[in-house]
C-alpha cells in the first residue's frame, strides 16, 4: 500500500502520480466501469417492465437527477464523515440501488433504484475531488484531476463492453451483477485510501470558524458568478455533445451501426489525450486548455450541420471528442483552484451543483430547439454557447495561476 501523499501545501518531499495510481485511481475506474456497465441496459429494462418510450427516457433521466439533488447533502456528507468513507458509502448506496434494479420487477421501484446510483454519483464524485485536491500537491493538480476525469471516461467506455459480454452468456440481468461488482470494488479500495490529516494551525492563530453552506456562498459568491457561469456553459455543452452525434448522423440517414462507430470513435480520441492536457494546465495554465477546448468544441459544432456524409460528420465528430478530451477534469481543476482549504465540500458541492444545473440544462435546450426550430439550428447554438464558453473562460482564468508548473518535472 502506497503511503500517504503529501498534504497539496507541502513541497519537501518527491511527489509522483505512479506512487499513488491504485488507490487515487483504481476506484474511479471501478466505478466508472459499474455505471458504464448498467446505462445501455437502463432503458431496456424500463421497456420490459412495461413503462412507455418517453417513460423509459424519463427512467434513464433519473440518474442524472439524483446526482443533480444530491450534490449539496453529498457536499455535508464529506464534510461529516470525510472522503474516504463518503467514497466507500457511495459505492454502498450505488450497489444497493443497482440490487434493487435487479431483483424488482415494479417499475416505480426500479426508477427508485436509478435514483440511488445518481445520488451515490453525486456523492463520490465530490468526495473523490475533494480527497485529490487536499492529497496532490497543487504543481501536479491539473494532471491528477484529468487523469481522473479520464480513467472515469475508461471505465465508463469499458463497462458497456463487459456487460455486453455477460447478458450475452447470462441475459439482461447480468448487467447489473457486472455493475454491483464494480461500485463494490470501488468501496474495497477506496476503504483503504490514507485518510487525510487536517491542516495544522499555524502558531499565535486560533482555529478558523466552522464552514457552513450559507458562510461558502456568501465569501465565494463572485467566483461562482464568473468562473462557474463559465462551467456551467461548458457542461451544458459537454452533455448536448452526446444526443449531438448520434442525432445528426440519423439525419443524414447513416445507418445505426455506422453512427456507433462513428461515436466510438471520437469517444476513443476523447479518451486518449487528457493526460497531456493536464500536464499543459499544470506547466502553462488552466487558460491555455480551457479556452482551446471549447473553441475546438464550438467550430466543430458550428460545422456540423454542414456536414454530408460519413467523412465529413467523423471530422466533426473526432474534433468534438478532440476537444472534450483536452477538458478533461479541466471544472474538477478549477473548482480545486478556487476551493478553500476549510469548508471545501461546501465549495465544491455548490461547483459541482453548478456543474450539473448547466448538463441537466444543455440538452433540455437542444431538444426544445430541435422540436420549435430545428435540428440544425439547435447544434448551431450549442456551438455558439461553447465559443461563449470560450469567453467567458478567457476573461476570467488567469493566464497562468501563480505557482503553476514552478517545480513541476
Amino acid at each position: 500500500m502506497p503511503s500517504p501523499p503529501a498534504p497539496a501545501s507541502s513541497t519537501s518531499t518527491p511527489f509522483s502520480l505512479r506512487k499513488i495510481a491504485v488507490p487515487a485511481f483504481g476506484p474511479s475506474l471501478l466505478f466508472g466501469v459499474g455505471e458504464g456497465a448498467i446505462l445501455p441496459i437502463v432503458p431496456l429494462t424500463a421497456r420490459d417492465l412495461g413503462a412507455s418510450v418517453s417513460t423509459a427516457a424519463l427512467v434513464v433521466g433519473l440518474i442524472s437527477i439524483g446526482s443533480l439533488l444530491n450534490n449539496i447533502p453529498a457536499s455535508l456528507i464529506t464534510m461529516r464523515w470525510g472522503e474516504r468513507w463518503a467514497i466507500v458509502v457511495a459505492g454502498i448506496w450505488s450497489a444497493l440501488g443497482m440490487a434493487l434494479c435487479l431483483w424488482t420487477s415494479h417499475l416505480g421501484l426500479f426508477a427508485a433504484g436509478c435514483l440511488m446510483v445518481g445520488m451515490s454519483q453525486a456523492v463520490y464524485n465530490l468526495a473523490r475531488q475533494s480527497y485529490m485536491t487536499e492529497a496532490v500537491p497543487i504543481m501536479y493538480r491539473a494532471r491528477a484531476l484529468s487523469t481522473l476525469g479520464g480513467v472515469m471516461r475508461i471505465g465508463m467506455f469499458a463497462g458497456p463492453f463487459l456487460a455486453a459480454a455477460a447478458v450475452h452468456a447470462f441475459g439482461l440481468p447480468a448487467a447489473y451483477v457486472v455493475g454491483i461488482i464494480g461500485v463494490l470494488g470501488a468501496a474495497a479500495v477506496g476503504a483503504r485510501i490514507p485518510d487525510l490529516e487536517a491542516p495544522p494551525i499555524p502558531a499565535g492563530q486560533s482555529a478558523p470558524a466552522s464552514a457552513t453552506l450559507a458562510s461558502t456562498l456568501k465569501d465565494h459568491w463572485r467566483v461562482f458568478l464568473t468562473v462557474g457561469i463559465g462551467v456551467v456553459l461548458v457542461s451544458a455543452v459537454r452533455a448536448s455533445r452526446q444526443a449531438v452525434i448520434p442525432l445528426w448522423a440519423e439525419h443524414l440517414a447513416l445507418a445505426p451501426a455506422v453512427a456507433s462507430l462513428i461515436y466510438g470513435l471520437a469517444g476513443g480520441i476523447d479518451m486518449l489525450v487528457f493526460y497531456p492536457a493536464g500536464k499543459v494546465m499544470d506547466h502553462k495554465g488552466r487558460r491555455w486548455v480551457a479556452v482551446p477546448s471549447m473553441v475546438i468544441m464550438g467550430v466543430a459544432m458550428l460545422l456540423m450541420p454542414l456536414t454530408t456524409g460519413f467523412t465529413t460528420l467523423l471530422i466533426a465528430a473526432l474534433a468534438i471528442g478532440f476537444g472534450n478530451g483536452i477538458g478533461s477534469g479541466m471544472i474538477m481543476t478549477l473548482g480545486a483552484d478556487h476551493s478553500p482549504r476549510h469548508g471545501r465540500a461546501h465549495f465544491l458541492g455548490v461547483w459541482r451543483l453548478m456543474s450539473d444545473i448547466g448538463a441537466s440544462g444543455g440538452p433540455a435546450l437542444l431538444s426544445f430547439l430541435a422540436a420549435t426550430l430545428s435540428l440544425s439550428a439547435g447544434i448551431a447554438v450549442t456551438g455558439l454557447i461553447a465559443l461563449a464558453a470560450a469567453g467567458a473562460l478567457a476573461y476570467w482564468i488567469p493566464a497562468r495561476r501563480a505557482g503553476a508548473g514552478s517545480a513541476a518535472r
